[in-house]
Formats: C-alpha cells, structure tokens, sequence
C-alpha cells in the first residue's frame, strides 16, 4: 500500500500577528515592492547581459550595448532593489526597537519617491549614453546621485529623531549599525562626487574608496543591523554576545574605509597606499569573524526551528556567505593572488557571491520574517522554497563557473598565452554563467509573485449602521 507523501516539508505558519500601525505596514511594503520592481527589471537586464556571453550578437543597437546596459544592471539592482528592501526593513526595526512610533511616515514616504525618481532617471540617463565616467558604481550623474543623497539625508534624519525620543535607556545594537550606514554613506556619496577630488590618480584612489565602501559602509551594516533583529526574533532568543556585536561594529568601521586601493595594485598610486589597503584588509577578519560567530553561535542547537521556517534557511545561507566572501575578499587582497585574479571573471563572481549571497539573502529572510506579520498573509510555502532554492544554485552554479574560469583566464595572462586564447577558454563557464544567472532570474518572478500574496488587505469598510441609528443620526 503506498501513502502519499507531501511535494515539501510543512513550514511553520507565523506564530503571531504584530499590531502594526498600519501606515508604517503600507509604507514598509511600499519599499519592498518597489524595490522588487526594481530587481525584476535589474535582473532582467543581467539576464539579457549573461546571454550575450554566449550569443555575442543577440542586439546589436546601441543602447542594447553590454557598455551601456552593465551599469543599468549594477545601478538598478545596488541603488533601486537592495537599497529599498533594506531601508523598508530598517524602518519597521528602528521604531520597534526604540520602543516608539517612527518619527514622520511622511519623511519616509517622500525618500521613496526621490529613491524612486534618481533609479528612474539615472536608467534613462544610461541607456542615453549619458554618465559620470568616474567608475564602477558611480555612473549616474551627479544630479542623479544628489538626488538619491537628498533621500538618505531625510532617512537618516527620520531614524535619528526616532532613535532620540526611543524609550529604552540603551541603543539597540541593531541601531547601531542601521543609522551608523546612513551617516558613512552621506559621506561615501559626498566624496565620491566632489569634482576636485576627480583629477588624475587622486579620481583612481576616490573609485577604489567609493566602489569598495559603497558595499562595506552602505549594503553591510545594513544587512548585519537587521540580522541582528530578526535572527533573535525568530529563534525565540537573545543574541549570543552584545559585546560581539559591538567589536564587530567599531572594527568594520575602522577597518573597511581604508581597504578601496586593494583594487588597485601595481597600478601607479603610492605602494604604500596600496600596502595599507592589503593590511586593513587582513584586519577585516576581525569584525567577519566575531559578526559571524555571533550569529552562528545564537543559532547553535536551533537546527530544528530553522528547518521548520521558511525565512531563517535565507538568512543562515546569507551568514555563511558573509564569512565566505568576506575572506576570499581579504585572499584577493595579496599581491600574490591579486595579480593572478584582478581583472578577470573571478572579480565578478566574487561581486555577485557577496551582494547576492550575503546582503539580498538576508533581506530576503527578513522581507519573509515581516510581511506576514504586519499584513496577516502569508506567501505560498512551496514557492517560498522554489524561491531559496532556485537563487541559492543559481548564485553558486554562476559564482563557481566564473571563478573556475576566471583563475583560468587570470594563468593565461601571467604565461603570455595570446588573449584570445582567454576568450576562447571562458565560454564554457561563460554559459555556466548564463544558466546561473537564469536559475536566478526565475528566482526573482516567483519572490515578486510572493510579495504581491503578501501585500495589506485593504482596510475593511465600516459595517453600516441600523435603520433606527441612521433615522437619529439625520
């Protein structure tokens, strides 16, 4: 006799429903599902990049480019998905953690529209051939950017105020790091932008900052300040060590602003800027190791909790892949393995493992943790899982096929083969690409799919009033 086995393992269902003001809960969706508009027409655009690697002429107009289109791709999915999804979370956790109602919902509603405008034009702007030529990550314009700025200005503004008037005595460690991202990245955008300091080597030395610190000071603390609220949450328990969280906290900031000229060695800015960026960058295994371990040992014992949730597997997934990128970034550092890497496909792998594999598998696990919390609604639980799975071998079948490929590529160099021998031996990781990056894009329409079943149900109309209630009321 054969009995019918379930296609998934059952979940658990949300053990709680949060009282939430609800126009912070249609403000924190808001966020989410315009950032996820974002990373469908983001990842779209990688999508049609990665398969030109293998069909080299699959558009040949010219704002079909791979020059023109790559900075949409990055621009879209840095600046337009990951920043809001992050800063949709941190608008829920900062009030909740200090205790008190955020500050102005209408400030927050007023970042979304001018985050919303800068992605928008800056695309426009991309696809027109007009950029900022400074480098990678900064190729909007100036006003484009200035208006993203204005954004976080208003943001940071919004959660200080709220962080001031909170009601407990002391500053969750989670604001910490949230607030602490908004200030360095003011100034990250501030610097990157000032024209006099976009002149000759002074311009390489302010990318290497900018493109490296965008992630580290921006997109890390970010993510690390939500993991450290949602991660207890979810396991019903304090975070193992505060004290941790705190190391971790000083030591990124010490550390990450000075690693950017890794990027640059044997280039022509001063060795010793370049030996400093190598030192610091062995110096960043301080805060990897205590913010991992951290969260690592707060799940310690909890392995039957996680594998009942469905929004704890994206966040275990995302803290592995913070210590695994994070030290493979500190390895890219030496010179030894610098020369061999730099420049080819390993950079990318190593670009897509970190963003994608660290920052947007936590935010996915904390948009998972939320939504249904606030909203009442939960996502379908086998899409849910459709969702992990298909991004977490999308990300490693792509990851791994460019890094293969891109120490390859990197030997050819060093042994003077001819360089279209390095062409010729990258397709087929090339198409590994390819495939990775569609597992990942099919990913991203059943997380829209998700997000769209758990948006707010719409505000229940007032039950009518008696005859004889109406007939007193006139």
């Amino acid at each position: 006799m054969f009995t019918e086995r379930p296609l998934t393992v059952q979940k658990t269902r949300i053990d709680e429903l949060i009282d939430a003001d609800r126009s912070l809960t249609r403000l924190v969706y808001a966020y989410v599902a315009t950032g996820t508009v974002w990373l469908v027409f983001g990842t779209l655009v990688g999508e049609y990049l990665g398969l030109k690697f293998v069909w080299p002429d699959l558009g040949v107009e010219p704002w079909l480019s791979f020059g023109r289109l790559r900075p949409v791709h990055t621009n879209v999915v840095l600046w337009g998905w990951s920043s809001l999804g992050m800063v949709g979370l941190a608008l829920w956790v900062v009030p909740r953690t200090c205790q008190r109602a955020l500050h102005s919902v209408r400030l927050a509603w007023v970042a979304l529209a001018l985050i919303n405008a800068a992605v928008l034009a800056g695309v426009v702007c991309l696809a027109s051939g007009v950029n900022n030529g400074g480098g990678e990550y900064r190729e909007f314009i100036w006003p484009v950017m200035g208006t993203f700025a204005l954004a976080l200005v208003l943001l940071a503004y919004d959660l200080y105020r709220t962080i001031a008037a909170r009601a407990t005595e002391e500053i969750y460690i989670s604001n910490w790091y949230i607030l602490g991202a908004f200030l360095w990245t003011i100034v990250l955008v501030t610097t990157g932008y000032l024209p006099w300091l976009q002149k000759g080597l002074g311009n390489t030395v302010i990318q290497g900052y900018y493109m490296h610190t965008g992630v580290g000071m921006w997109f890390t603390p970010m993510v690390l300040g939500l993991t450290y609220y949602f991660l207890p949450k979810l396991l019903n328990k304090p975070i193992y060590s505060y004290s941790l969280g705190v190391l971790a906290f000083w030591t990124q900031m010490v550390f990450y602003t000075m690693i950017g000229a890794h990027h640059f060695i044997f280039s022509p800015i001063p060795w010793w800027i370049q030996t400093v960026a190598i030192v610091f960058s062995v110096g960043m295994l301080v805060p990897v190791v205590a913010g991992t371990g951290n969260f690592l040992l707060t799940m310690r014992g909890s392995g039957s909790t996680i594998a009942r949730s469905y929004s704890l597997p994206f966040i275990l997934a995302g803290v592995i892949f913070y210590f695994f990128v994070s030290t493979q970034g500190t390895f890219e550092a030496f010179r030894s393995l610098n020369r061999v890497w730099h420049f080819t496909n390993f950079t990318v792998a190593h670009s897509h493992l970190a963003v994608y594999g660290f920052v947007v598998f936590l935010v996915w696990g904390g948009i998972y943790a939320l939504l249904p919390r606030i909203t009442g609604r939960e996502p379908p639980q086998l899409a849910v899982g459709a969702h992990f799975w298909l991004a977490l071998v999308g990300v490693l079948t792509y990851g791994f096929a460019l890094m293969i490929g891109g120490t390859l590529q990197g030997e050819s160099w060093l042994h003077q083969a001819p360089f279209i021998d390095s062409v010729s031996l990258m397709a087929p990781y090339w198409t590994g690409r390819a495939v990775g990056g569609t597992l990942m894009f099919l990913a991203h329409l059943i997380f829209a799919w998700n997000v769209w079943t758990m948006r707010p149900a719409a505000a229940p109309e007032p039950a009518p009033l008696p005859a004889a209630a109406r007939a007193e009321a006139a």
